[in-house]
């Protein structure tokens, strides 16, 4: 299966150290046909922890929304585009939804790599 940017999916994200994972949604940030020849994609982990909000890199996404319930999380999340893994398409489960709206996104990628 084909994944788009704006995708949210179920997927093992890495933890930084690079040893444990968590299986845990997580947000396609990368370019549509990117054809690296690789097939591999960029993501954005999804975390649960509303703590982890109030910060440029992070956009809260709320369940009960509209924006939330297209996105298929199933509580208050924050997509959190200071914390990207780049993970091969084989290892997502499934599709849960999409968010549709990228600018917020777009801007927290901005603020993360430092790019005008």
């Amino acid at each position: 299966m084909r994944y788009e940017r704006g995708d949210v999916v179920l997927l093992l994200f890495p933890d930084s150290n690079l040893r444990t994972a968590k299986r845990r949604p997580a947000l396609i940030v990368q370019a549509d046909n990117l054809n690296t020849g690789l097939n591999q994609t960029i993501v954005a982990m999804i975390s649960s922890n509303m703590a982890r909000a109030n910060h440029p890199s992070r956009i809260e996404l709320f369940f009960d929304t509209t924006e939330g319930r297209e996105a298929g999380i199933l509580m208050d999340s924050v997509v959190m585009a200071d914390n990207l893994a780049t993970v091969r398409e084989m290892e997502i489960d499934r599709r849960l939804g999409i968010l549709s709206d990228m600018k917020e996104v777009e801007t927290s990628l901005r603020h993360t790599l430092a790019l005008s």
